[in-house]
């Protein structure tokens, strides 16, 4: 006998709601188990919703553009054997995170319609006042304007023109963020005034705009588009680079010893099926040193500093969809063959493209390690609202005076990044002083 199942919306983190930025079945269609229903979109990843079982769709409960939360009915599907009770809500383990090719959209150094020079949507903060009216500016897009009624429904109340908006998300979908960036930029001209670039285009921003270059002229080129990820990454890292005062210190510790110790600790190491790796000694560490100085383990809301009681730290992973900085919970509480396991997983998981948003959400402090690559240092930016991040290089041989003579030593590059709001110059270097002796004799770690 056949029944009707519901699928309704699951647990999907700190998001009050998602949008629904494509259906892919719709009444009628005959699906299998982990079919994808719908692609769902958050302002930090990209997800599709599958079908717990197999069935006939008897009904579509969402529409592009749709934003829904948990417990939403999603569909219903009408089946013969279904292993999952009427309105049971789908665990987030069947949430699987994918990579979205996005279509070519237009640049600003290269627009694909030369004619159409429009200046892009300036990421710096502004204060809220009444947006100026100004001329249309060119779309850069082209078909109807994609976006939520949500935000359709706020633009008409800010009085802006959606046609004057660039979209961020998938198929240059317009999300709130994109409204809210948009009139800040507006008012950011209405305050500074345009300044042209040496293209002879004003900047939103107060910026100058880079100047339209035409690459084919000097040769055969290749056109490719961004990822999803790097979309989203870029326009994070852009805002955080403008609006946070960075400073960078950078360090050396000797890890002689350390490396030493991790290498006594290979048969442990092996019995917990694990590879232990430096930086799982850096997490340590650096949960240490954040505790010993609570003013990293922050963030800034407004006129206040709020002061964390808890220690997750986000670690940079390359993958081949770009960067994600997924995040390790409740680092101090952790061994370091606990951190090293830690570390693999969520590292696979990026790499699969298994992370759930909140595996990306609620870190403290972000480690980028590119010590497997090489390089002696560099200006990590400050993952905000975070307000430091610490930057690892390649680990090298240098000889060190020991007072009597010269003897190899294994040094670690450190790099600090702060944001100087928060921190003081002099906290900065106590800071990575502090993790540098930890890292030099691990057992102050116990301290």
């Amino acid at each position: 006998m056949s029944t009707s199942e519901q699928i309704l919306l699951p647990d999907i983190g700190d998001f009050d709601s998602v949008d629904v930025i494509e259906v892919l079945v719709e009444a009628g269609d005959v699906i299998e188990k982990e079919t994808p229903l719908i692609t769902l979109e958050s302002d930090k990843a990209t997800m599709d919703l599958p079908a717990p079982f197999a069935g006939t769709v008897t009904e579509m409960a969402v529409n592009v553009g749709d934003k829904i939360a948990q417990g939403s009915l999603i569909a219903v599907i009408q089946t013969d054997s279904s292993k999952t009770a009427p309105g049971r809500l789908i665990t987030t383990e069947t949430l699987q995170e994918s990579t979205v090719d996005i279509p070519t959209v237009q640049d600003h150094t290269e627009p694909a319609n030369p004619p159409s020079h429009r200046p892009p949507t300036a990421r710096r903060a502004a204060e809220h006042q009444p947006p100026p009216s100004l001329p249309p500016l060119p779309t850069g897009q082209t078909g109807a304007v994609l976006a939520s009624p949500a935000v359709r429904r706020l633009a008409r109340e800010l009085g802006v023109n959606l046609d004057q908006v660039e979209g961020s998300g998938r198929k240059n979908r317009i999300l709130k963020e994109d409204l809210s960036q948009f009139v800040k930029s507006v008012l950011s001209v209405a305050h500074t005034g345009p300044i042209e670039s040496d293209a002879g285009h004003p900047s939103q921003s107060g910026i100058p705009a880079l100047p339209t270059v035409d690459f084919s002229r000097w040769g055969e080129i290749d056109r490719q588009p961004l990822s999803r990820i790097q979309k989203l990454s870029g326009a994070h890292l852009n805002r955080a680079w403008l609006n946070v005062p960075h400073v960078t210190q950078h360090e050396e510790a000797d890890v002689t010893e350390l490396e030493k110790f991790r290498a006594s600790l290979t048969k442990e190491a092996d019995d917990a099926g694990v590879r232990l790796t430096l930086l799982a000694f850096i997490l340590k560490a650096t949960a240490a040193a954040l505790t010993h100085f609570p003013r990293f383990n922050a963030s800034l809301d407004g006129d206040h500093l709020i002061l964390k009681r808890y220690c997750h730290i986000g670690v940079a992973v390359d993958t081949h969809q770009g960067l994600l900085v997924p995040v390790i919970r409740d680092v101090d509480t952790q061994g370091v063959l606990q951190l090293a396991e830690a570390l693999a997983d969520i590292s696979q998981r990026a790499r699969d493209e298994q992370l759930k948003p909140d595996d990306l959400q609620g870190g403290c402090f972000t480690i980028s390690s590119l010590g497997g690559i090489g390089g002696t240092a560099f200006t990590p930016i400050v993952n905000a609202p975070e307000v430091a991040i610490l930057g690892v290089a390649r680990k090298r041989v240098v000889p060190l005076w020991d007072g009597e003579a010269f003897q190899p030593r294994s040094v670690l590059p450190l790099s600090l990044s702060y944001d100087h709001r928060a921190i003081d110059g002099a906290e900065g270097v106590r800071f990575v002083v502090y993790l540098k002796s930890l890292l030099e004799d691990i057992g102050r770690v116990l301290l």
